[in-house]
């Protein structure tokens, strides 16, 4: 069980994905998920941090998240077990990184340096470079302060081919998953690189000038997608990077 605020699921995949890379264990079943209650709606509440409308993620109106509910597992074994016993094999998990934000107890540090951190590890990890990565699932709350940290660190990670990176956020349209986001953001990319296609975030009418990436706000097909991130951000300081080859 690894509770890591935001960053939950997609730790619990990275844990798991590092177990059976080290020959700790030959399989593992990996996930998250997070039930609402009042406590956590309160404590939301009270960091002003929901939204009163409707959540927009990277727009420059927007003004906070909503919250929802969702789960997802995964099971990570080696290939050769996986082939042996006849699984469908949707994605290779090629890298992992995690770090720690020790800016503010829940405010990212503005320019997302630990995220760029997370996102560089992640890559390094799976020795693939900004030009290989076909699609981002960024964390992409809806809030002022993440938002503008995750997009200047996503542009700083992708440098020159940042206006080529196609990238959303699918908490505008399901809620933020809390715990369970990462891991249910993770089978989100799975979907798409088996599909051929990069799901949307919600539709805004002024994009914070911090992308300097592709936003994508509508649905739209690539047959070729073969290698994607995902991004999960939590409170406290936890940030989780997971590549996925298809």
């Amino acid at each position: 069980i690894i509770s890591n605020a935001c960053s939950s699921g997609a730790n619990a995949i990275g844990h798991a994905f590092r177990l059976v890379q080290r020959g700790h264990a030959r399989r593992a079943l990996a996930g998250g998920y997070d039930a609402l209650c009042e406590m956590v709606f309160a404590g939301f509440d009270s960091l002003n941090a929901l939204s009163t409308t409707s959540p927009r993620p990277f727009a420059v109106d927007r003004d906070g998240l909503a919250l929802g509910e969702g789960a997802s597992l995964l099971c990570i074994e080696r290939l050769d077990d996986a082939i042996a016993r006849g699984a469908t094999i949707y994605s290779e998990i090629a890298g992992y990184g995690a770090t720690t934000d020790l800016h503010h107890l829940t405010q990212p540090h503005p320019n997302g340096d630990a995220a760029l951190a997370s996102m560089k590890r992640a890559c390094n990890g799976a020795r693939v470079n900004p030009e290989q990565v076909g699609y981002i699932n960024s964390h992409g709350t809806g809030t002022p302060l993440n938002d503008s940290a995750e997009a200047k660190a996503i542009s700083r990670w992708a440098g020159s081919s940042a206006d080529k990176l196609a990238v959303s956020s699918t908490k505008g349209g399901i809620g933020h998953l809390l715990g369970g986001a990462g891991a249910v953001e993770a089978a989100v990319c799975l979907m798409a690189m088996e599909g051929g296609w990069i799901p949307p975030g919600v539709r805004v009418e002024i994009v914070d000038p911090a992308c300097h990436f592709d936003l994508v706000q509508y649905p739209r097909d690539m047959p070729e997608l073969s290698v994607t991130l995902t991004n999960s951000f939590g409170f406290g300081g936890a940030n989780a990077s997971l590549v996925l080859n298809s």
